[in-house]
């Protein structure tokens, strides 16, 4: 099986003590696996900024792994995002990923950014090179857009604006994926483009998600899922498989890195690093 580059999993912030104890626990689980950064979400319009500045450090400093907050545009003032990224430049984080974000409950307006290629210009023009800037990708296209080809032409932008890599929306079907980065590459997109990986373990959860993001369930798997019912235990052992062989497809075929949505749980990342082979040193850049 071919080596990753990079290995990197997600959480969101969080907002309780009992939370924070878990995320604690869950966070140096993770950090056996020597990822090569955890990434913290940031609410839409802003609205978890403090918690995810320290929850970052608070990453970093229990386990020595560089942590990347989430940083979005939609409903957020240029003072405040200005404010924000010196907050992270004086913290010395050293990685964003740059999303446009959702429209926080209530706003009509979309703010002074409208699209995220917008926001990766700001940084770069705010901060130089002071950040290795993610930014997502959708091979399954953005619930939003207008045509596959408009969607491929927005991904362009934020990376002409200076993105670094991309990590994608997460996906089960891998030919979306492999389409995708053939398309990417016909419009000269160079950067390295890692898939999202959700991992399967609640199935009214998966597809609640799923309807938002525009990310599509096969439908002999949403079968499959449904016939168990509530039985919790055989549809973790089968989303578990099932994100297993999805992963083992990608690697084979040589992704550039996975990045786990782990919704702040451990248990499923670990299985399948494990069960891949990649709970052992599995980067090249580790």
């Amino acid at each position: 099986m071919n080596q990753l580059t990079t290995l990197s999993c997600e959480f969101f912030p969080p907002r309780s003590p009992e939370a924070i104890a878990r995320l604690e626990r869950v966070s140096a689980q993770l950090a056996t696996l020597r990822p090569d950064f955890f990434s913290v979400t940031f609410g839409a319009g802003g609205s978890t900024q403090d918690l995810t500045l320290d929850t970052v450090m608070k990453l970093h400093a229990a386990t020595g792994i560089e942590a990347a907050p989430h940083l979005s545009c939609i409903g957020t003032p240029i003072a405040e995002l200005r404010e924000i990224l010196q907050q992270y430049v004086a913290a010395k984080v050293r990685r964003l990923v740059v999303l446009r974000g959702d429209m926080p409950s209530g706003m009509t307006g979309f703010g002074e950014f409208r699209f995220a290629s917008e926001l990766v210009a700001f940084v770069r023009q705010e901060t130089g090179r002071a950040f290795h800037i993610e930014v997502a990708a959708y091979p399954e296209f953005h619930p939003q857009a207008t045509s596959a080809s408009q969607d491929l032409k927005n991904f362009k932008r934020k990376v002409v604006a200076g993105a670094d890599s991309a990590i994608t929306q997460y996906f089960f079907n891998p030919d979306a994926y492999f389409r995708f980065i053939d398309s990417c590459q016909a419009l000269q997109i160079e950067i390295p483009i890692v898939p999202g990986i959700m991992p399967i373990l609640n199935f009214t959860q998966l597809a609640r998600f799923s309807e938002m993001c525009g990310a599509e369930i096969p439908r002999w798997v949403m079968k499959r899922l449904q016939d168990f019912g509530d039985d919790r235990d055989a549809i973790r052992r089968f989303g578990i498989d099932v994100t297993t062989e999805l992963c083992r497809r990608l690697v084979e075929q040589g992704v550039p890195g996975l990045h786990f949505y782990t919704m702040n749980q451990y248990e499923a990342t670990m299985t399948i690093c494990r069960d891949l082979g990649l709970d052992t040193a599995a980067c090249q850049g580790n």
